[in-house]
């Protein structure tokens, strides 16, 4: 078993908010069920979906991306996560120095596919645009 997950470091002036705001709307029109929170620079979305990706993450478990905002820097780390519960009342800071990612066994393709060519695409069309 290994931790895939990917970071990626942009250089935006674009507010915190707006990205998470626009990523949401992106993984609910493909069909995921999302949360997030955002304070203070930081934000974590989770999301989960049936189909192929319920059959490579259990039920408690989700997509999760984190955002940490560094002057004009953002750096952006996705992957598989435990589903927190009640995320809208925990604080962002408490989360993200938990242990947050976990160590499952995934197919690399099927990781790549999913996440990396699909989803951190249209995270980058959103930073970027």
């Amino acid at each position: 078993m290994g931790i895939f997950k990917k970071e990626k470091v942009y250089t935006t002036q674009k507010d915190v908010g707006q990205i998470i705001n626009q990523f949401v709307t992106y993984l609910e029109q493909k069909g995921f069920k999302t949360q997030y929170k955002e304070e203070n620079g930081k934000a974590i979305v989770q999301a989960q979906k049936g189909g192929i990706l319920r059959d490579l993450i259990a039920a408690d478990r989700a997509l999760t991306f984190t955002f940490e905002k560094l002057g004009e820097q953002l750096k952006v780390t996705a992957g598989i996560g435990k589903w927190i519960q009640n995320i809208g009342v925990t604080a962002v800071e408490t989360i993200l120095l938990s242990p947050l990612f976990l160590a499952i066994d995934v197919p690399e393709m099927l990781w790549t596919e999913h996440v990396e060519s699909d989803l951190m695409k249209g995270l980058d069309n959103i930073i970027n645009s």
